[in-house]
């Protein structure tokens, strides 16, 4: 298990190009972009969502990965939260593995719960461009995520855009994300912090 702590930003469309070219003069090159492929899953009671708790399988260009998250704690846009990961064989759940895993008597007790009526929810399907900054000595990744939150409800397709900016703390101070905040809303004003998760985005959708 691991604590994520990132700061989220939600990008106006018109500003991503800007974005781009200030990641790439403070970075000094051009931006890695990966295609990430998401299905959030729950059961049909929203069992996970009641435990504060999120299961997604993700596709990346290397193969499948399950994450399990708790919502944890979120305030002008820092996200702290719990986070347990690991790759899979392919496009299916291991949820055997997840409940080994977690240690945190809540979530697993409803994860638990959860596994035998577990649907496909809503997808996430978005292009992260990537950074590796050093902020006064911390290790922080920055993307860019543009894509789009996808559900089908009674039938009917619905759908939200996403567009944001992601600065994650791999190593050093906290402090230093909101040193780099800062100084990244100075230079892009339309940029607001962000204390909705994906996750959290795909919820609403259905329920809208």
């Amino acid at each position: 298990m691991g604590i994520e702590r990132e700061i989220k930003l939600a990008l106006p469309r018109e500003q991503v190009e800007a974005a781009l070219r200030l990641f790439e003069a403070r970075s000094g090159k051009a931006g890695h972009a990966v295609r990430l492929e998401n299905i959030y899953f729950d059961t049909p009671s929203l069992t996970l969502a009641r435990a504060k708790s999120a299961l997604r399988l993700r596709r990346t260009p290397d193969g499948w990965l399950q994450t399990f998250k708790t919502v944890g704690q979120a305030q002008n846009g820092l996200h702290a939260r719990h986070e347990w990961e690991m790759p899979v064989a392919g496009e299916a759940l291991e949820t055997g593995r997840l409940l080994h895993e977690c240690d945190e008597a809540g979530v697993a007790t409803a994860l638990s719960e959860a596994a035998p009526a577990l649907i496909a929810l809503f997808r996430t399907d978005f292009t992260r461009t990537l950074w590796m900054l050093s902020v006064d000595g911390a290790e922080i990744e920055a993307a860019i995520d543009q894509g789009e939150i996808t559900a089908n409800v009674n039938g009917q397709p619905r759908s939200a855009p996403i567009c944001e900016i992601e600065l994650e703390l791999k190593a050093g101070d906290e402090a230093a994300l909101h040193t780099l905040a800062a100084q990244l809303s100075a230079e892009l004003p339309g940029l607001a912090p962000d204390d909705i998760s994906k996750a959290q985005r795909g919820y609403r959708l259905r329920e809208g």
